[in-house]
């Protein structure tokens, strides 16, 4: 990456530059490759954050059918995070996983879970077997108390999974179909369900996958406790990538379990953070760490900078610690900051190999949560920050009232954020859709065939408050 003009002497974040286009060979977006060509396999460099109202199972599955990746919470219990590594490495790579329901479960039941929206997949089960599945935007016009058993006029017709063979011959299967919308047979049971636009995804999209096929996931530990005992017990469950995660990342405490992981020899690449200087990302690359994590501060649901004036902006952090991570081997996911695909293309340009993602992930019906209405009916789910006194209540329910108090007193960031779901964009892969789309066409303005070229290439300049405000569109005529 190089400034247009002079390097400024002051801190930017995202808003604050843009990127100026270059001579360019790049013929087609399609042909940009957006892998990130380390350890963790990503096809895309997008990872889902560690937070509760984020990443579960169904979002990790998600994220690496299309070539991403998500972390799994620290705070879940070892039972939780062990079967949620489980369950992630037995989906199928391009299926759609349904949502399960037993019959007797009502309309209103299941759209706490899931919204009436095209491309999400029900499964109504009766003793553990899937007996139907259906789109949820099949229950928009149905009665909110009518049982999942008494709507099989609705169930998606079946298709033997010989018959889908590959993505490009399921999208023509599909287009023989209404609904563009299947349930999948194998061995006499239903196994999954598939859309034509998720067949059309596949054909686009490589899936992020291990050795043997099976979809990657990454999980997180803290730094406190028996640190290389729950690696190692990750490790043994399937998880492909360990993150080790703390707020203040530059600490002598994450340094120790970096190192002690390392030892331990798992086999499995290292993301370790929070920091967000040269000194911070060369000291956790020095204790073993693959990966710097880098950002404090720059996250919707973080009051850390408020509460401590504590953090930097997020671009000229992951610039610095870029460079430095690379100097040593190593590379940096850029965690935070990102309101648009722009942002995400300006981080990559600055040197990230990849871009965590948390509250922008939040609203969509692979997160975790209950799906809500407002007053005015629109849809939404809550977000929370991961050191506000929602989650510091959950991390910390075993502990005794004293020292539970003690630790919910000093708890800081949002514990309640409202974040509304698109009707029209309700899944991750549509942001994910979104996102893509710009990155590859940022590439092509700088002439850069994949990220390694655009983060060479990429031309970035300074701009004002007013040039920013220049660069969105009017939702309506001035």
């Amino acid at each position: 990456m190089q400034f247009y003009g002079q390097q400024p002497q002051h801190d930017l974040t995202y808003s604050d530059v843009f990127l100026i286009p270059s001579r360019s060979e790049v013929g087609s977006r399609l042909s940009v490759d957006l892998a990130t060509n380390d350890a963790t396999g990503m096809q895309i460099p997008l990872v889902a954050s560690n937070m509760n109202s984020v990443t579960g199972p169904r979002m990790a599955a998600a994220m690496a059918r299309r070539g991403g990746l998500a972390v799994l919470p620290q705070d879940l219990s070892a039972e939780s995070l062990t079967a949620g590594v489980r369950w992630v490495k037995r989906q199928h790579p391009i299926w759609t996983v349904p949502f399960a329901f037993d019959g007797s479960t009502t309309v209103e039941e299941v759209l706490e879970v899931v919204p009436a929206v095209a491309g999400q997949t029900i499964a109504v089960q009766e003793g553990g077997e899937t007996k139907l599945i259906l789109e949820a935007a099949r229950l928009a016009p149905m009665p909110l108390d009518a049982n999942l058993a008494d709507l099989g006029h609705l169930a998606a017709p079946m298709v033997a999974a010989e018959e889908l063979s590959d993505a490009r011959t399921a999208f023509d299967r599909l287009e023989e179909f209404p609904d563009k919308f299947v349930a999948i047979e194998k061995n006499g049971a239903l196994v999954g369900a598939l859309s034509q636009r998720d067949a059309l995804r596949s054909t686009i999209y490589r899936p992020n996958v291990d050795a043997s096929g099976r979809l990657r996931v990454a999980a997180a530990v803290g730094i406190n406790g028996d640190v290389v005992g729950r690696a190692t017990m990750l490790q043994e469950a399937g998880a492909d990538v360990l993150v080790i995660d703390t707020a203040h990342g530059h600490q002598e405490g994450m340094l120790r379990a970096i190192t002690a992981v390392r030892e331990a020899d798992l086999g499995l690449p290292i993301v370790a953070g929070n920091v967000v200087s040269a000194s911070g990302a060369r000291d956790l690359v020095h204790a073993g760490a693959n990966i710097v994590k880098v950002g404090v501060g720059p996250g919707a649901m973080c009051t850390t900078r408020m509460m401590t004036a504590v953090g930097r902006p997020q671009f000229s952090a992951v610039l610095e610690c870029a460079e430095t991570a690379r100097t040593h081997g190593a590379g940096v996911w850029a965690d935070g900051g990102v309101r648009y695909p722009r942002d995400v293309a300006l981080a990559l340009a600055a040197g990230g190999n990849a871009i965590m993602i948390g509250s922008w992930f939040a609203g969509t019906c692979e997160a975790p949560g209950v799906v809500k209405r407002d007053a005015e009916g629109r849809l939404y789910k809550e977000s929370f920050g991961m050191a506000s006194t929602r989650a510091v209540t959950d991390r910390f329910v075993k502990l005794d009232a004293y020292e539970r108090a003690r630790k919910m007193l000093f708890a800081e960031g949002i514990s309640n954020s409202t974040i509304l779901m698109d009707p029209n964009l309700p899944s991750v892969d549509d942001l994910i859709d979104i996102i893509t789309t710009g990155v590859r066409s940022s590439c092509t303005y700088a002439g850069a065939a994949n990220l390694l070229e655009f983060a060479d290439r990429a031309k970035v300049g300074i701009q004002s408050a007013a040039g920013y405000e220049e660069g969105k569109p009017l939702p309506v005529s001035w």
